[in-house]
């Protein structure tokens, strides 16, 4: 088969975050034929720095449209400036006469695209809708890009996001003490403030065979803070940004993964936890109800409802044969989504752009 040549631009591979994640995985189980190469457009700093980075990867950007046979560009997408910087490498591939493959994994872009101004809005979507492929993370989301920015259906493609499925699970049964892990940025967004006082509000003797962690860059004083305003510092762990090795340990470990977010795509996060035979306590938003079903492999509740949150983790300590049997079918729920699947797919959508054109 002949060699595809993809140029993939994004955030910095060494960055924390879920696209970060996802561009490593793509990378490292690529099929044989598909040779990826990484241009960064962002990157953590200043806004003077972030704005070198960018200067940078359009140099570089440009240089290999123009020396190199590039057969796909290959661009992931947030929301905030990335839309910005995206849209402006939009404009050179085509240039280039470069098919262009959007991937969106913007949790709030449909809270921040709105807010644009008008003319601002006309503009962006008249550049998306010429990309040939828009990779979406969900039906929902596929709705919202062909409802407000005009998409054609057929231009969409729903590719979840992929997950490396654990080869062997850990015995969950019989275990004395419960912990509930939460994977992700620390702060309003993920619910973690809503998730410490929904574990405050648990009864003392519930607290005390349970445990917290959470594990994630971002708000983590705050977080610390409130903890200890509820006297629960002694039963929350915080273990900041860890590696795949480490996700990997806490989640063997782990007997609930909880993610009470207010705004997501699809997070990479709960994939990895579903694959590690976990059941899920989370929200309806994003992708994440056409993922997990509640009571057939978690429970969903409502952002913002400590209530709700609180019935589901009490639910979940006091009966391992739910736990035991949510976790089973989460497991089963994630095995499409086994990294070595999505890598075929991405391969076929890659020489689905090029025969389009």
């Amino acid at each position: 088969m002949n060699q595809l040549n993809i140029l993939m631009l994004g955030p910095n591979l060494e960055q924390n975050g879920g696209i970060a994640t996802l561009e490593k995985l793509i990378i490292k189980y690529s099929l044989p034929h598909i040779k990826i190469q990484h241009i960064t457009t962002h990157d953590e700093g200043s806004i003077a720095y972030r704005v070198i980075v960018f200067a940078k990867a359009l140099a570089t950007f440009l240089w290999k449209l123009s020396s190199q046979k590039i057969d796909v560009v290959h661009i992931h997408i947030s929301d905030g400036g990335s839309t910005f910087r995206k849209a402006i490498c939009c404009v050179v591939a085509f240039i280039f006469d470069k098919p262009v493959l959007m991937h969106t994994n913007g949790a709030e872009f449909h809270l921040r695209y709105p807010k644009l101004p008008q003319r601002v809005q006309q503009v962006l979507n008249k550049i998306f809708q010429r990309c040939q492929g828009f990779i979406v993370l969900s039906e929902s989301w596929q709705d919202y890009y062909v409802l407000n920015l005009g998409l054609n259906p057929k231009q969409v493609i729903i590719l979840p996001n992929p997950s490396e499925l654990a080869t062997e699970l850990p015995d969950r049964k019989n275990r004395t003490q419960i912990s509930f892990v939460c994977c992700g940025r620390v702060g309003q967004r993920k619910g973690t403030f809503d998730l410490i006082k929904t574990f405050a509000n648990l009864s003392d003797h519930q607290r005390k065979c349970t445990r917290l962690i959470l594990a994630g860059d971002g708000e983590i004083e705050k977080a610390q803070q409130l903890a200890a305003s509820f006297n629960v510092a002694d039963k929350v762990t915080f273990l900041g940004w860890i590696n795949s090795e480490k996700r990997d340990e806490v989640l063997s470990q782990a007997d609930v993964f909880i993610l009470p977010s207010y705004n997501e795509g699809l997070p990479l996060a709960i994939l990895e936890a579903m694959g590690w035979g976990l059941p899920v306590i989370s929200t309806p938003v994003g992708g994440i109800s056409e993922l997990v079903i509640s009571n057939q492999n978690g429970l969903l509740v409502t952002p913002g409802n400590i209530q709700q949150l609180s019935e589901a983790m009490e639910l979940l300590i006091g009966n391992e044969t739910l736990r035991l049997s949510l976790g089973s079918a989460a497991r089963k729920t994630v095995e499409p989504f086994d990294i070595k699947n999505y890598s075929i797919r991405l391969a076929d959508i890659y020489h689905s752009l090029i025969l389009r054109r």
